[in-house]
């Protein structure tokens, strides 16, 4: 399978890049209720590296096709999922990394695109939000994919958005994105 060309954000406006997000045509994996099947020997490590049977997979697209068979299931388990059979992935943190943001517009009015590890495009907004979790090293910023998967926004990232909300000057301390405001501070701050 030939990897596909990833376009350049900073040459596309929000609106490109949003109807580039929009056109990618996922497989309907929600709708798929297989039997459960067993391991797929698959890890996904916090850094957003793809492991099978220890090794890391070297082929982005193998991880980028793999990421579209992707479900997270109401207990909490990450599993891959075809029309006929449901194989549970170890996901140590969340199972996309949110590695390049461009900004468009300015507070109320800014639009935040985030390009993943696997090359898929989100634009923040009501239906992808960006939270902060507490964690055990400190804050852990993440961005709603799809159905109930995150990408965990890389330190780079994440300064990044910290940058804006500063500029903003709002208390709390946060972004906007699409019409939604997203505080970047903790939950129990």
């Amino acid at each position: 399978m030939p990897m596909r060309t990833l376009p350049d954000l900073t040459g596309l406006s929000l609106g490109e890049i949003a109807r580039l997000a929009e056109s990618a045509q996922l497989p309907p994996v929600e709708s798929w209720q297989p039997a459960h099947c067993g391991s797929s020997g698959m890890r996904i490590a916090r850094d957003g590296t793809w492991f099978h049977e220890g090794s890391p997979i070297g082929r982005p697209a193998m991880v980028a096709l793999f990421s579209t068979l992707l479900r997270r299931e109401e207990d909490g388990r990450h599993v891959l999922v075809t029309p006929v059979e449901k194989l549970d992935i170890d996901v140590e943190l969340a199972p996309f990394t949110a590695v390049e943001m461009t900004s468009d517009g300015s507070g109320r009015d800014r639009r935040l695109a985030f390009r993943l590890n696997t090359g898929d495009l989100v634009v923040a907004g009501p239906t992808r939000p960006i939270r902060i979790e507490d964690g055990e090293d400190g804050p852990v910023p993440l961005l709603r994919v799809r159905g109930e998967l995150d990408a965990l926004i890389a330190r780079p990232v994440y300064y990044e958005l910290a940058e804006l909300a500063i500029a903003d000057g709002g208390d709390p301390a946060g972004v906007w994105s699409d019409g939604a405001f997203f505080p970047i501070t903790g939950g129990d701050r």
